[in-house]
């Protein structure tokens, strides 16, 4: 008998809304129900993934052009597919990944500027019809997040932009949602952590219930 394919959950957000924090809080209560699931994360998630990752994040004398970021980005993401997020899909499991393609309309398409419809043609030659079943977006003032970031210790090449870049980043991010409200769920990441938390179980019930609604 072939298992029913696992669902694909995406959290995304800029810099320090706390999604490392809301993962664990998801998962174990993943764990709780008993369903199994595997967490990864972009840019990375295998080996090879990652490598281009230490690319994409670290620090060099040598400035990286925007247009071999972007294409960075989405072989490290194809890799990824291949590798990891199908694989765990046909076989059942859900798959819980910090950030996803979101993050590249958001980061590369808000933030840098780059067009678009480039980043959808990406899209479609690197996912076929991949796309995440619900995804749950930590919304926050990027000032208050970058504060956070700062606090965190050193600062990767994407955190040391300039916060006109991430004020961009997140008005992406919201007008993703506002295209997409059945798939993205805005969680207000400047409340209490028990607040958000409280907030992310009803995203993630509603979500799934529309979900079950649409596979049955």
């Amino acid at each position: 008998m072939t298992s029913r394919r696992g669902l694909f959950l995406t959290l995304e957000g800029a810099e320090g809304v706390g999604k490392s924090t809301n993962i664990e809080f998801i998962t174990e209560r993943l764990q709780q129900q008993g369903i199994e699931f595997v967490l990864t994360r972009e840019p990375g998630g295998t080996h090879l993934a990652e490598k281009i990752r230490e690319l994409l994040l670290g620090v060099s004398d040598e400035p990286m052009s925007e247009l071999a970021e972007l294409l960075l980005v989405f072989a490290a993401r194809a890799q990824h597919i291949e590798q990891l997020i199908e694989p765990a899909l046909a076989s059942g499991k859900w798959v819980i990944c910090d950030r996803f393609t979101d993050a590249t309309f958001a980061y590369q398409g808000g933030g840098r500027g780059l067009s678009v419809q480039t980043i959808e043609q990406l899209q479609t030659l690197v996912q076929d019809s991949l796309r995440p079943d619900l995804t749950l977006i930590l919304d926050l003032d990027p000032t208050i997040g970058m504060e956070r970031a700062n606090n965190r210790g050193d600062l990767d090449r994407f955190e040391q932009e300039q916060i006109s870049f991430f004020q961009r980043v997140r008005q992406s991010y919201l007008d993703i949602a506002a295209a997409d409200p059945a798939r993205c769920k805005v969680i207000d990441a400047s409340k209490p952590l028990e607040e958000v938390k409280i907030e992310l179980l009803a995203a993630l019930a509603t979500g799934l219930e529309r979900l079950e609604e649409t596979r049955n």
